[in-house]
């Protein structure tokens, strides 16, 4: 009898899955050399593990500050995990592919609509292409415009590679530093009122936390809003929002004791940080628990899905409070801009903020549990955590091994993404099944 053999193919979610785990891994095996540490002796598994998994995620959380345990090449091998993780394995892996020659399939094409949430496979090498040349030019632009800063302060050598680690980084949404050669875990609060600093910083956290989409959106239809896809309309008006209505917050609430001109950059650095940054110019600690709250919601919020920055996305945000309002207004549909919201998507936003809602807070109660530590300091840290933001209170390097691996398990799973981690292990095909009998539940 002539046996058929019958190759499974992995399905994107898993290849993207695969990827992430791939590079977190030879990020973690470059950084335990001993060329890694200034010390000389590498780092540990563990702590080569928790930095491999936050640059890669793009994440920031640190357990040794930056620029006084890595050398210079364990500083290269973050910022390099970080532009890939940033951009996305599949794009950077389809990148490598089309300027080597090789011809791109369509699984490869499948893999990348995926990957940064593409409506549609056609076109998605021109939209891959234009990705890259975006985000290339963009960080070197802004790495060109803070070098005189930098170099002013560090020499020319030091202050171009500052220059360029920072910008990647922040374009990247990563909120890794250098600035421990000033303070160690201070992150930018020497330039809290140095305006080139802040609103380069600002412009490629905002600008890489728009998504892709966007960008496409904004190079074609230039200041043309109304052509603009639905998407990137909720996208710039939901982050208009969420940044402006916060950044007001901390103007009259949280930094009435500095001058007026870095009062309002200190205000909008910390409103516009946590679309998944990690950068603060604020120490953060003196901040009252109210401005600390709103900093995770911010957190949790994130960028843009098919961008630099994580989080629960900001457009899934903005469909729960559309579906909430159609509530308020007994209407049946959702609708925003004039266009009626399908019933998936609202599906989806709401598993997506269940599944980040109970486990940030679940690992946040277990974190407290094991270390003692209160419980608003601990949801912090787990919201920075699975919101791939890298704010912190300072607690996360002083922490056990058990929540090192809970930290690293929530980056991870914030950086891929929760439904794409459900469909990698149970598939994307939908079941269809005969419907059951319906019965009205009481709810509210």
């Amino acid at each position: 009898m002539e046996k058929i053999k019958t190759r499974r193919r992995l399905r994107p979610p898993q290849i993207i899955l695969l990827g992430f785990f791939l590079l977190i891994s030879c990020g973690t095996l470059l950084l335990m050399l001993p060329v890694s540490t200034v010390s000389g002796e590498g780092a540990s598994f563990l702590d080569a593990l928790f930095t491999a998994t936050s640059a890669s995620c793009v994440t920031g959380l640190i357990v040794h500050d930056t620029a006084q345990y890595w050398t210079v090449f364990g500083q290269a091998v973050i910022i390099g995990l970080i532009q890939i993780g940033g951009m996305g394995v599949i794009t950077m892996a389809i990148f490598v592919a089309i300027i080597s020659g090789k011809k791109i399939g369509l699984q490869q094409r499948s893999m990348m609509q995926e990957s940064i949430s593409a409506p549609q496979i056609g076109g998605i090498i021109r939209f891959t292409n234009m990705i890259l040349k975006v985000a290339f030019i963009t960080e070197l632009s802004a790495a060109l415009i803070m070098a005189p800063v930098f170099c002013g302060q560090f020499g020319l050598v030091k202050g171009l590679w500052y220059a360029l680690f920072h910008s990647i980084s922040a374009f990247c949404n990563a909120g890794f530093d250098l600035m421990g050669v000033v303070e160690p875990y201070s992150s930018l609060t020497s330039y809290s009122a140095q305006p080139v600093i802040n609103f380069v910083i600002m412009f490629l956290i905002f600008f890489g936390g728009i998504g892709f989409l966007t960008w496409d959106d904004i190079l074609k239809n230039r200041h043309h809003i109304r052509r603009y896809r639905l998407q990137s309309k909720i996208i710039l008006a939901t982050t208009f929002t969420i940044i402006m209505v916060p950044a007001l917050y901390m103007f009259f609430f949280e930094f009435q004791d500095f001058p007026l001109s870095e009062r309002i950059l200190l205000s909008l650095f910390q409103s516009v940080t946590p679309r998944t940054a990690g950068f603060n110019t604020a120490d953060l600690n003196a901040m009252s628990e109210s401005g600390q709250s709103i900093m995770i919601l911010l957190m949790l919020i994130g960028g843009a899905p098919g961008s630099t920055a994580g989080g629960m996305k900001v457009t899934t945000a903005a469909v729960l409070l559309a579906c909430t309002f159609s509530v308020f207004r007994n209407r049946s549909d959702a609708n925003m801009f004039s266009r009626r919201i399908p019933a998936d998507n609202i599906r989806y936003a709401a598993a997506v903020f269940i599944i980040y809602l109970v486990l940030f807070l679940f690992a946040g109660l277990v974190i407290s549990s094991i270390e003692g530590l209160p419980v608003v300091d601990c949801l912090y840290e787990t919201a920075s955590a699975i919101g791939t933001v890298g704010l912190t209170l300072g607690i996360t390097p002083g922490l056990s091994s058990v929540s090192h691996v809970i930290l690293i398990s929530l980056m991870f799973l914030g950086r891929v993404g929760g439904l794409t981690l459900l469909y990698a292990f149970f598939g994307t095909e939908k079941t269809h099944m005969s419907h059951l009998p319906q019965e009205q539940v009481a709810v509210g």
